[in-house]
């Protein structure tokens, strides 16, 4: 299975027909209740909270090497294998994983459009036995794609080729919601929650694309600009993550820690 075998959203009723496929491997990062009650055949169970690390207060960090060739060889991951991620709340988590193989250099996966729930209402097949990883030796390296920090972002504020996406909720950007020393958000940043890119009347599968697009670039989010996505903690970011790069934009980042860092710091710049 070749990287283009599937667009990095991948609907139920594309994704049915390649399950059999001996390289690909399903990964279901929703709650441990749902995935006992169903999941795709053949996935594999992951805890979110083996993806990310914390070094209090600053939680949703990347985790080393080390920790994710561990995490990575337990789950059988190779270079030749082709990665879909689903959960069960829209796809936080698994875009979570999406941008983590991104930042490793692993150029196959993607996440299914609406996760499990609308993999049940398009009627595909269900299982309750749980998935048997057959272990391998993954050897993880982190890169820079698609990875950005506090220097990062402020060696570049104020650069009309770059800009941030704060897509935590409009309490949480004006600052009357505050979940770290300082409220607010990032000087310059742009808002887009990112539940606004979730069609709620399709199991939470994400919205048209020419929807998606006229909403971001009437924000000034456009593909010539480069774009470092931010949450809380790069959970919620990192499905807008995976939004942009569906829609073509070239140059997307994450921020891992995001709030939880930047508004910890006492060196970053804070607006409201």
């Amino acid at each position: 299975m070749s990287d283009a075998a599937l667009p990095i959203v991948v609907a139920p009723e594309s994704l049915v027909e390649r399950l059999g496929d001996p390289r690909l491997l399903l990964i279901d990062l929703g709650r441990p209740e749902t995935y006992c009650r169903a999941h795709l055949p053949g996935a594999l169970a992951l805890d979110y909270a083996a993806l990310v690390a914390s070094r209090a207060p600053v939680a949703g960090l990347l985790p080393d090497a080390t920790q994710l060739g561990a995490l990575f060889s337990a789950l059988g991951l190779s270079p030749d294998r082709y990665v879909v991620a689903y959960d069960d709340e829209g796809g936080g988590r698994a875009a979570r994983l999406l941008w983590t193989l991104d930042v490793l250099g692993h150029g196959g996966a993607s996440m299914l459009d609406g996760g499990i729930h609308a993999w049940a209402a398009a009627g595909c097949a269900l299982d309750e036995a749980p998935g048997v990883a057959t272990p391998s030796d993954y050897s993880a390296r982190v890169t820079e794609d698609g990875l950005a920090d506090a220097d990062y972002i402020l060696g570049r504020l104020g650069d009309p080729d770059f800009m941030t996406l704060d897509t935590r909720s409009v309490a949480e950007f004006v600052g009357s919601d505050r979940r770290a020393a300082r409220a607010g958000h990032i000087p310059g940043a742009v808002h887009f929650e990112w539940l606004e890119a979730m069609d709620q009347e399709r199991q939470l599968r994400l919205k048209a694309p020419e929807d998606l697009r006229a909403r971001l670039e009437s924000l000034g989010v456009t593909p010539d600009r480069e774009v470092v996505a931010y949450c809380q903690t790069h959970h919620r970011s990192s499905h807008t993550y995976v939004v942009l790069k569906s829609l073509g934009y070239p140059r997307v980042r994450g921020y891992p820690g995001a709030w939880s860092d930047w508004g910890n710091r006492s060196d970053t710049p804070v607006e409201v």
